[in-house]
């Protein structure tokens, strides 16, 4: 016997329905809430990761500011295996070409020294002697243009303040584009160093540049300075403190030494360093030029 549909029974269906429309209600609440808590959770985290990397980093960088660290301090590498953690590569500006130092007239075995490094770049020599003479055109003083170079005109704007303020710069000089189109140009350059070519810290592409030198002097030279570990900057490199000690291994005499005097120097103190912090999945970086020397180094640069 079929019962008959009553008020009662559509009451209780009515019921039925609203408890289920609640719970789907307090349901999707609940879901909400809970994705709401986790990405607040992964933003703490987040926050703390990024707040402790940057401490790392930090810590780091004053680590290799320090007056008594140097290129050899084993504490340099000791974090990288820890989490949080830091790393530091520190490298010399004196094994690189200063554009301020090489770009003078005083001392014309200078700027025949970039043009050689121009060449060793592939630069054919009429873009070369363009490309110097619009660079000194670019900083010296005056508004007369050499025979290749370029002063101000309609589109153009010589500086003339006598030198650089970054490697960056360069590209705001005329007719130079056979150098700056080219990928990594600006590794072998700076306008931070002491000046002179530091023997400790150049590589081999960067001294036989050098006028006289042989190649193979170079090398035996290079070999030798990093000891046993053929690596610079280690606890097994020998001490280099004068420039007379390169001379036998260079293959040098000493008029022929004599004629780089100006040109090479030791122990640069002039670092590029990058400290790189880590906390969990976050990673930063803070890089600095710093001359150091003294109980308080010289900031030259700074970038985070």
């Amino acid at each position: 016997m079929i019962r008959p549909f009553t008020n009662n029974n559509l009451r209780r269906g009515a019921a039925l329905l609203l408890v289920l429309w609640a719970m789907i209600v307090l349901t999707s609440a609940v879901l909400v809430y809970a994705t709401f808590v986790r990405q607040t959770l992964v933003a703490a985290g987040q926050s703390y990761n990024d707040t402790d990397a940057r401490a790392m980093a930090n810590s780091g960088m004053a680590l290799a500011l320090h007056p008594l660290t140097t290129k050899e301090t084993p504490a340099l590498a000791m974090h990288t295996g820890d989490d949080p953690g830091f790393s530091i590569q520190m490298t010399s500006e004196g094994g690189k070409l200063n554009l301020n130092i090489l770009l003078r007239e005083d001392d014309p075995r200078k700027i025949e020294l970039f043009k050689r490094w121009l060449e060793s770049r592939g630069i054919e020599f009429n873009e070369r002697e363009r490309i110097v003479d619009c660079i000194l055109d670019y900083l010296d003083a005056d508004n007369l243009k050499r025979v290749n170079g370029e002063e101000d005109n309609k589109s153009y704007h010589a500086a003339n303040r006598g030198q650089f303020e970054s490697v960056d710069e360069l590209e705001l000089v005329w007719g130079v584009e056979a150098l700056t189109s080219q990928g990594g140009w600006k590794d072998d350059l700076t306008i931070d160093s002491a000046g002179p070519i530091d023997v400790t810290a150049a590589d081999f592409h960067i001294m036989r540049l050098l006028p006289g030198l042989g190649d193979a002097g170079i090398q035996r030279f290079i070999e030798w300075r990093r000891g046993a570990d053929q690596i610079d900057g280690t606890l097994d490199d020998p001490p280099i403190t004068k420039l007379d000690q390169i001379q036998g291994f260079l293959g040098l005499n000493k008029t022929q030494f004599s004629a780089l005097g100006g040109l090479i120097g030791l122990k640069d103190n002039t670092y590029n360093i990058i400290s790189r912090g880590w906390s969990g999945k976050v990673h930063r970086q803070i890089e600095a030029v710093a001359r150091k020397g003294g109980q308080n180094p010289t900031i030259l640069r700074w970038k985070e």
